[in-house]
């Protein structure tokens, strides 16, 4: 595990970019994973910019959603796919048909599953998975006490998750109770994965992440367990680890 201290958000972004640039002009038919909420937003806009000045190619790229509420149309301004296309897919030349998202308002949600995870293993894996953190240290929507071995699958998202995603929502009560996110085993089987966290509220979710035992109980403790993690924080999501790792920008263990 490979940890970047930085100063503040933009420059968390500003690294994540470099990585995921860095990733596409080794491999352009790179497959991303792509995670959405704020914690992402600034890495989008600077995945823009190196698009739009140096021509970032991104047109053999294959991009994987992390998750998407049930019940939520792609059309709906709060659905995830909503968010990626104002945020990224839209502003880039990245080809629609490779750019999935899982289906929210799928009948059958457990087959729909299925063929989320086919779709993965017939592009030949995920090269690169963004991750950001909730404050209960869950990755995707994988909830504390989901199965470490859970691929993608329905989840009934806890209180401390509805009440973090109601600033996104006119009301709380808004908030969609059931997400259909990948789970634990897809995020691991990925060859590489990039985690970003910023900000105070963080900063324990981190900590249980990088120093915590690995349990269900903290879902992103078993990234300790994957072969290449990057994790990139800012100052304050930082405040909970070690003193002596932060004397280096960069931390390797």
């Amino acid at each position: 595990m490979r940890i970047i201290f930085t100063e503040d958000y933009e420059a968390m972004s500003r690294e994540a970019a470099k990585i995921v640039s860095g990733q596409l002009y080794l491999k352009p038919a790179s497959v991303l994973g792509l995670a959405t909420g704020s914690t992402p937003v600034g890495l989008y806009e600077m995945l823009i910019q190196v698009h739009e000045t140096i021509g970032l190619d991104f047109s053999s790229v294959t991009t994987f959603n992390l998750d998407e509420y049930v019940g939520m149309s792609p059309d709906n301004p709060q659905s995830y796919h909503y968010f990626m296309q104002e945020h990224l897919f839209s502003r880039v030349n990245l080809k629609p048909e490779r750019c999935f998202v899982p289906d929210g308002m799928a009948e059958d949600l457990p087959e729909e599953g299925r063929r989320y995870d086919e779709r993965i293993r017939q592009a030949g894996g995920i090269d690169l998975q963004v991750l950001g953190i909730g404050q209960n240290a869950h990755i995707g929507f994988n909830e504390p006490d989901i199965k470490f071995e859970a691929m993608t699958h329905k989840v009934r998202l806890d209180d401390e998750t509805i009440r973090a995603n109601s600033r996104f929502f006119a009301r709380a009560e808004d908030v969609p109770r059931y997400a259909i996110s990948l789970g634990i085993r897809n995020i691991m089987l990925a060859r590489r994965v990039l985690l970003l966290a910023n900000g105070a509220k963080k900063a324990e979710a981190v900590y249980k992440a990088v120093c915590g035992s690995v349990t269900p109980e903290a879902p992103a403790s078993i990234l300790q367990l994957h072969r290449d993690v990057t994790v990139i924080v800012d100052r304050e999501a930082a405040a909970h680890l070690p003193a002596e790792w932060k004397r280096e920008a960069v931390y390797t263990f």
